[in-house]
């Protein structure tokens, strides 16, 4: 198994535990997870010991809990490695994991294990390089500064770069209540500017800007 910690321009195929779910988790990005399975336990548990991430994926088809009478669910092949940044477990069985969003790679290949734990080869995607916010977009950056101020510190990223285009358009994506297929498509999109436009042209139509 090659490793995790390739650095961002590697673009060798390592392995992976994924972890589906019906949310859209962009670089840079908070997501609270609950985790009750004990597939994802045992999987957050080995990603704590190892200090290495696992992955999120938008489920397109199926379940995020598993059942006897279903497999693995079907999920967008673009997702972006959760790092671990906090944990606890207020009972036992159940785990309150505080993730970030790092990278985003491209799922190659998948299996299931008998657990029903997917794990994939992937490779990981550049990141997007950071370009200044255009005067054109600076309606974005207010409304996203109002969006953080309602939802608390707690809720947003501790390290802000609002003068920055790939920034404001991954963080208006994620909290906006966009379509899931459209947050994937924003998730998706290697240009910041045409993110932002975008964004930009779904708020003018819903009188948001």
């Amino acid at each position: 198994m090659l490793s995790i910690f390739a650095g961002s321009g590697d673009r060798r195929p390592f392995t992976l535990p994924l972890f589906p779910l019906r949310t859209v988790l962009f670089p840079g990005g908070l997501l609270p997870l609950k985790v009750f399975e004990q597939r994802y336990i045992d999987m957050t548990k080995d990603c704590l010991k190892d200090e290495r991430p696992f992955g999120i994926c938008l489920i397109t088809r199926g379940d995020e809990v598993a059942s006897a009478s279903n497999g693995p669910p079907e999920f967008a092949r673009i997702g972006t490695l959760a790092r671990i940044v906090d944990w606890e477990m207020p009972q036992l069985g159940i785990l309150h994991v505080a993730t970030a969003g790092g990278t985003r790679f491209q799922v190659q290949k998948h299996i299931a294990e008998d657990s029903g734990l997917v794990v994939g080869e992937v490779t990981t995607i550049a990141a997007e390089p950071a370009s200044p916010l255009p005067e054109a977009y600076a309606a974005l950056a207010k409304l996203l500064e109002m969006i953080a101020t309602r939802i608390g510190p707690q809720n947003f990223p501790a390290e802000t770069h609002f003068d920055d285009a790939s920034w404001v358009g991954y963080r208006l994506a994620e909290l906006l209540p966009l379509p899931l297929k459209i947050k994937q498509s924003m998730l998706e999109i290697n240009d910041a500017l045409v993110r932002l436009g975008t964004l930009r042209q779904f708020l003018s139509e819903h009188g948001l800007i």
